[in-house]
């Protein structure tokens, strides 16, 4: 799923591309699509594009009267900017935004159609579609480690909760835990001063390290395959190859469609943490540390 720094790429590229240009058609592939009934999607034709924002990992592009298309790409969805009216084909395909100088269109890759479009009218609109977490880099230390510690959770499900903060998601979570030294399945309410302050200046170092680099590219064109894969991160879909800091491989944890990757030497003090599905195969035969890892590769 798109996170905070590809979503900020994404409106660097639509910045010069739309901000200032009519939005003539918009055109629907599929009516799953489209989650909202009034004002109607065709209400938003004709009108001058005036803003573009971000709401959690939403992409809000503003028009004349205060009238708001807000997408949600979900895991697959997907942005690019194609020449002016290209035709809708594939199964793809969901939609086309029209502009006098090319097409927005958006794909969704596989068989579940999880992405959406809502329409809306002014603040209250976009209000009504904000998980309602907080925003990193207007938050100091204390409002982030308030938020965080509102629940007692693992850090890796605070940080990817929406309603705690704003834009993270699997990928920049397990590289934000590991520049911070932190087990994923670390309690919030366990945490200690010292590392509470190196993970919110990890937390505001990691994704403005990713925002810069996207934004940089997105300046020379428009982000194509975006991924949540990224040449450059430490431990995120590294599984097996060697952790950057220490040279010990990656390990990860799956669970339904995710998985969270971690080094074990520098995040968990050499400990294995219990995949579900395979620990329930192993049972009592599940290593628990690296050394045990490695005896039982060699048996």
């Amino acid at each position: 799923m798109p996170e905070l720094p590809d979503i900020a790429a994404y409106l660097k590229a639509l910045e010069t591309r739309v901000v200032g240009q009519p939005l003539m058609r918009v055109r629907l592939a599929s009516p799953f699509l489209l989650r909202t009934v009034q004002p109607p999607v065709g209400s938003v034709e004709g009108r001058v594009v005036r803003e573009l924002r971000r709401i959690g990992k939403r992409i809000a592009i503003g028009v004349e009267g205060d009238l708001w298309l807000v997408l949600h790409l979900m895991i697959a969805g997907r942005l690019h900017w194609r020449a002016k009216g290209i035709k809708l084909s594939g199964r793809q395909s969901l939609a086309a935004f029209d502009f006098p100088n090319g097409s927005l269109t958006l794909t969704e890759a596989g068989s579940k159609r999880r992405a959406s479009l809502h329409v809306v009218v002014g603040g209250e609109g976009l209000r009504s579609l904000d998980p309602g977490g907080i925003e990193v880099f207007e938050s100091d230390a204390k409002t982030f480690r308030l938020a965080l510690t509102a629940e007692n959770r693992t850090l890796k499900r605070a940080l990817t909760d929406p309603r705690v903060l704003s834009g993270i998601g699997n990928a920049y979570s397990d590289e934000i835990l590991h520049a911070a030294q932190l087990s994923p399945i670390a309690q919030t309410h366990k945490l200690k001063d010292q590392e509470w302050e190196t993970l919110f200046a990890v937390t505001r170092h990691t994704l403005e390290l990713w925002i810069e680099r996207l934004c940089a590219e997105a300046e020379v064109g428009f982000p194509e395959g975006v991924t949540a894969f990224r040449e450059g991160m430490a431990v995120h879909g590294r599984f097996g190859q060697p952790c950057p800091r220490c040279g010990e491989k990656v390990q990860r944890i799956r669970y339904a469609d995710n998985e969270t990757n971690y080094c074990a030497r520098c995040q968990t003090g050499g400990k294995l943490l219990a995949d579900r599905g395979l620990s329930r195969l192993l049972g009592s035969d599940w290593p628990k540390t690296l050394e045990e890892l490695e005896a039982l590769k060699r048996g």
